[in-house]
């Protein structure tokens, strides 16, 4: 009896082995099913700007509708913005309102259609952009009423309207389609066919100028060709104006991220310093455009320019970008370093019909479509969460935490070079030279590679700077010795040769 009952218990322990080894396998499978099932491409490039195809960084979550909300159907929406305390605003521009959700996007907190102007009702037209101060006064860019306007308990406290300036000229038609603010009061406008800049408002709501005027310069061929052509041909060519700004978005110390049209598919947003200076920095290939131009058979797919339509800061120096061409979220850190790619156009949950705004909620990402008159929402993977844990954590200064953090990425992702360039960088901070040397290969960092190897020959040098003394010291001597002797010999040789000769 004792020997069955043996037989039986190794017989329950194999089978919960193999349940346990079956379990322990099948769940890494599925992760991997349910990250390759999103339905759009998820990406980034190398160093040589190649597609390399990453676990989904971010996921489809809710998809938020207006009959969802209980407040009939959205039309057309346009903007959107989080406030300090997470609720989200929305410009329902073709109902001409603006919506007020909790942060859990499932509860209607206000839905403004009319407000008190002066003693009188008044109403929206259009309005295309909406942003939050941190006091909760709302500014709207109230676009076919020709007005920016800020609300503060149902009540209009400021309106901006048909500025004047002899810069703007006699017929100038202001027509107000993004705004942000800035801690100190001033107000940032995108105004339609505007392409002096972006237009700034003192407190007052008097016009102050243009802001961070973007140039585009003529090469050297195209001055060429425009010698050579008739007025037809240049009237049919590209206009040399100045770059059409798209989005806004502020961060916390007062510098604006502003989106902007980019032909070339190289430079499609800037930070703006309070002068007005673009001080964006743009990583190792200089690219913060979104796409890379592609050659070959990918080129269909991916090959750029992106149409950048909007920009969001994200928090530790992140940002990122929508594409209203491919309907892709672009998010890139500090140093212009790009993190990862997600989103896409197409029928199903989780993508786009058309792309108008996108901004960030704590870890989740929020976009608009103006065509599904939804708002989508994209929660982050273990994946990204990662990505988005160590730059913040380098950010911030903590350089060895980010190591362990930039580890787990690698497991993940093993060709992600960002990953291995920001281990090498936190160990040059730490002046592990070596180790520097062998993560920043990887992550073809050549500039920091090169101050890595620099440290680590002088480390060398100090550590063996006395074998070496000593080794140069005793070379120099037995040179000389060596040298002596020989001198010698050779003049007792020519001392012998002398007598023979006398003989």
């Amino acid at each position: 009896m004792q020997a069955v009952y043996a037989t039986q218990k190794k017989k329950t322990i194999v089978t919960v082995l193999v349940l346990t080894v079956l379990i322990m396998t099948l769940l890494p499978l599925q992760a991997a099913k349910a990250a390759d099932s999103v339905p759009y491409d998820t990406y980034t490039y190398d160093y040589w700007e190649t597609i390399i195809f990453t676990p989904a960084p971010y996921i489809p979550g809710e998809t938020i509708s207006g009959v969802s909300l209980g407040v009939g159907a959205l039309n057309d929406p346009q903007g959107i913005y989080v406030a300090s305390d997470d609720s989200v605003y929305i410009a329902d521009t073709g109902n001409n309102r603006i919506l007020v959700l909790e942060q859990d996007l499932k509860t209607v907190r206000d839905v403004i259609v009319t407000f008190d102007n002066n003693g009188t009702t008044d109403s929206f037209n259009k309005p295309r952009g909406v942003m939050v101060t941190g006091d909760g006064t709302i500014y709207v860019a109230d676009t076919e009423n020709r007005r920016v306007i800020a609300l503060a308990g149902g009540k209009v406290v400021k309106t901006i309207e048909n500025p004047q300036a002899e810069i703007l000229g006699e017929n100038f038609d202001f027509v107000p389609l993004k705004v942000t603010v800035d801690y100190a009061g001033r107000v940032f406008v995108i105004a339609r066919d505007m392409f002096q800049g972006i237009m700034t408002f003192g407190e007052d709501g008097e016009f102050i100028g243009f802001y961070g005027t973007i140039n585009v310069t003529i090469t050297l061929w195209e001055r060429f060709w425009r010698a050579l052509s008739t007025q037809e041909q240049r009237a049919r060519g590209r206009l040399f104006i100045p770059t059409v700004f798209t989005g806004l978005d502020v961060d916390p110390a007062g510098f604006v991220y502003a989106s902007n049209i980019d032909g070339d598919g190289k430079q499609a947003v800037r930070r703006l310093n309070p002068k007005g200076e673009d001080v964006l920095r743009k990583g190792s290939n200089e690219h913060v455009g979104g796409d890379i131009a592609l050659f070959g058979s990918s080129a269909s797919a991916y090959s750029g320019p992106s149409n950048i339509i909007d920009v969001a800061y994200r928090g530790n120096g992140m940002y990122s970008l929508l594409d209203s061409r491919r309907g892709r979220i672009f998010t890139y850190d500090y140093e212009g370093n790009l993190l990862y790619i997600f989103g896409g156009m197409g029928q199903l949950a989780g993508t786009f019909r058309q792309p108008t705004a996108i901004a960030a909620q704590k870890d989740r990402v929020l976009a608009l479509d103006a065509v599904r008159n939804e708002l989508i929402t994209f929660e982050e993977t273990l994946y990204g969460e990662l990505i988005n844990e160590a730059v913040a954590l380098r950010y911030g200064g903590d350089e060895a935490q980010a190591v362990e953090v930039w580890q787990q990425v690698l497991r993940l992702n093993e060709n992600f070079e960002l990953a291995n360039a920001g281990i090498g960088k936190a160990y040059l901070t730490a002046g592990e030279n070596e180790l520097a040397m062998e993560y920043l290969k990887k992550g073809m960092d050549k500039q920091n590679y090169s101050i890595a190897f620099k440290r680590w020959r002088n480390d060398i040098l100090k550590e063996n700077i006395g074998w070496i003394l000593t080794a140069a010291l005793c070379t120099i001597t037995a040179f000389t010795v060596v040298r002596v002797v020989l001198k010698k010999r050779k003049g007792s040789v020519q001392d012998e040769g002398g007598d023979v000769f006398d003989a």
